[in-house]
């Protein structure tokens, strides 16, 4: 491709997966995201939660000062607190939402676009079409604090789909179950999408087709990254892993075909919450291997990958 990849998405990556040190809300934040904020190679990055004050505020400084996009991975917080947006129990399905919307406020004081969020795991086909309505309805409820909240501008909550049978077993799930519930959520509010990651077409047994053409209509959100389906590999599962790593599903080959993909179902021409669409790497050291080795990993592995379309 002769053109700037700027020209069609601004590139962007997730911290706490980048330098895993931070995931739980602690640890090196400034420093890690300095790195980021400097690279002029993103121009998007996807924080999570900080839980002090006094860090979340110059974390916000930072970001202001750097112009990117800002996404908010509320991903983490519901992962690390074993939270449950669909759960059965209503006690416990309220306490994932009153998380939720606590990351709603960290997302708006951040300066972010987007909060992405995650679906509980899937109960099986019993409890399934009750767990559904229940993922419905607490996305409803964010969506509702998030315009209830609104000053500047409005954040947009964005479900994220997972595999369901693999590694997380998560209740969305399959692209086509997505659609469903955003559909539902849609009929109510309009700040609401979906997220899709290449990293999960292996674990869904999709194709970027399903993923990317599939979920257009709703599609405000993309991720690209690896994965590993070798049972006996230490990287197996939903790990994010490098690109190119032995036994990996994808390398530049596969980003290329999925950006093909995002070209030609409109991805690009979207007008999504960012200030342009975001293709964000998803990318995450493994045991003994370095943060930014892999950071420079995934940025040569996507130039490569647009040089081929």
């Amino acid at each position: 491709m002769q053109d700037p990849m700027n020209s069609y998405f601004h590139v962007g990556i997730i911290h706490p997966m980048a330098f895993p040190e931070v995931m739980k809300g602690d640890g090196p934040i400034l420093e890690t995201l300095k790195k980021i904020c400097q690279d002029e190679f993103f121009r998007a990055v996807e924080v999570s939660w900080i839980k002090d004050d006094k860090v979340r505020a110059e974390a916000r400084s930072m970001l202001q000062q750097s112009g990117m996009d800002v996404i908010f991975a509320g991903q983490p917080p519901l992962l690390m607190s074993k939270m449950d947006l669909n759960a059965a129990d209503e006690g416990a399905r309220k306490q994932a939402i009153g998380l939720c919307k606590a990351s709603v406020d960290q997302a708006y004081e951040l300066g972010a676009d987007i909060l992405a969020v995650m679906s509980g795991p899937d109960p099986g086909e019993a409890g399934r079409e009750k767990a559904m309505e229940l993922l419905v309805d607490s996305l409803k409820q964010l969506c509702a604090y998030a315009q209830e909240n609104a000053t500047e501008r409005m954040i947009s909550i964005s479900l994220e789909t997972f595999d369901a049978t693999v590694d997380k077993k998560c209740l969305i799930g399959p692209t086509s179950e997505a659609i469903k519930v955003a559909a539902a959520v849609k009929e109510e509010y309009s700040n609401f999408g979906l997220t899709v990651d290449l990293s999960h077409q292996p674990l869904l047994g999709e194709s970027s087709s399903d993923l990317v053409m599939g979920s257009i209509d709703h599609l405000i959100h993309v991720h690209i990254g690896n994965c590993v389906m070798d049972k006996s590999h230490p990287a197996y599962g939903d790990q994010h892993p490098r690109f190119g790593i032995a036994g990996g599903e994808n390398g530049a080959e596969q980003v290329k075909h999925f950006l093909e993909t995002c070209i030609y179902a409109g991805y690009f021409k979207k007008n999504c919450p960012t200030s342009m669409p975001v293709v964000s790497f998803e990318v995450k050291p493994m045991k003994g291997e370095d943060s930014e080795l892999v950071i420079a990993n995934a940025k040569r592995t996507l130039l490569d990958a647009w040089a081929m379309i």
